[in-house]
C-alpha cells in the first residue's frame, strides 16, 4: 500500500458513466459502475490492479450512468453488491444479483473499514452518498445530489479525501441550450450541485488533514473545467482554507490513483 491507508482513483465521471475505485490493505471497492465492464477492467489495470480483486462494490443510485456495466461485472467477478432495498428492488428485474448485502442502517462494517451512509437528494427513488474510514482516514464520496443535509455536516468534516460532484455553473447552464424544464430539474433540491454549491460546501467541510479534492461529474454541455476549479479555490480562499492538491475528473479519463 505504499505506507497509504485508503487509495483511490476516479475512473470515469460525468452524464455517461461514472466509477471509482478504493483500495485499503484487505479491500477493492468500486463505487458505482456506469461504463462498459471492459473500460472499468482496462482503467483498473492500468492502475496495477486486476479485476478479480474487487471484492465489494456500493451503489449510489440505479440511473444508467451509474450502474451500465454492473450486470456484467457481476456475471464476470461476482464481487458483493451492497445496495438499498429500493435500489435492489429496481435492479433485480434486469440483473441476476445473487450475491449482496442490504444497507438498512446508516453504519455499516466492511471487514476493517466502517462506511457511513449519506442520504443524498436525486430524483431517483432512493441515492447514497459514502464515507469510507479506515485507520483514521476518512474519504467522502459525493455525487448526484441537489444539495447536503446540514445533519451531515459533523460526519462530513475534514476527511482526508473529498470526492464530490461540482455538475454545472450556473451561468452556462441557464445561457445553454437545455430546454427550461431540463435546466429547473438540474438546480432543483433533487437535481445536481452546482459549481458554486459544492465549493461552499467543501469551504465549511474541509480541514487540516485535508490532502485531497476531487471534483466529478462535470457536465460536459454546462460546465468548464477551468470554472469550476477557479470557483472551488476563489472560495476556498475567501474562508482561509489551503488545500494543495485539487483534480478534475473527466468522463473518458482515470485520475491518478491518490492515497493518504
Amino acid at each position: 500500500m505504499d505506507n497509504f491507508q485508503i487509495k483511490t482513483s476516479v475512473l470515469a465521471s460525468g452524464s455517461k458513466g461514472n466509477c471509482v475505485y478504493i483500495e485499503t490493505l484487505n479491500n477493492h471497492i468500486l463505487v458505482d459502475i456506469g461504463t462498459t465492464s471492459l473500460y472499468v477492467e482496462k482503467k483498473l489495470k492500468d492502475i496495477n490492479v486486476e479485476p478479480s480483486l474487487i471484492d465489494s462494490i456500493f451503489i449510489t443510485h440505479t440511473h444508467v450512468d451509474h450502474v451500465a456495466g454492473l450486470k456484467v461485472f457481476l456475471k464476470k467477478y461476482n464481487p458483493t453488491l451492497y445496495l438499498t432495498k429500493i435500489m435492489y428492488s429496481e435492479l433485480k428485474k434486469d440483473i441476476s444479483i445473487n450475491n449482496y448485502v442490504i444497507i438498512d442502517s446508516d453504519e455499516l462494517l466492511l471487514n476493517d473499514i466502517k462506511v457511513k451512509i449519506i442520504k443524498t437528494s436525486h430524483d431517483a427513488n432512493d441515492s447514497n452518498g459514502y464515507i469510507f474510514e479506515y485507520n483514521n482516514k476518512k474519504m467522502c464520496y459525493i455525487t448526484d445530489t441537489g444539495y447536503i443535509n446540514k445533519k451531515y455536516f459533523k460526519l462530513l468534516k475534514n476527511c482526508d479525501i473529498y470526492i464530490m460532484e461540482s455538475n454545472h455553473d450556473i451561468e452556462i447552464l441557464m445561457n445553454g441550450k437545455y430546454p427550461y424544464h431540463l435546466k429547473q430539474r438540474i438546480i432543483s433540491d433533487t437535481g445536481h450541485l452546482s459549481n458554486k454549491d459544492t465549493s461552499y460546501y467543501l469551504s465549511k467541510l474541509s480541514g487540516d488533514n485535508t490532502k485531497y479534492i476531487v471534483l466529478t461529474h462535470l457536465s460536459e454541455e454546462n460546465n468548464d473545467p477551468d470554472v469550476a476549479l477557479n470557483t472551488l479555490k476563489e472560495t476556498l480562499e475567501q474562508n482561509n482554507k489551503k488545500i494543495d492538491n485539487l483534480i478534475i475528473s473527466k468522463q473518458k479519463e482515470r485520475t491518478e490513483l491518490i492515497g493518504v
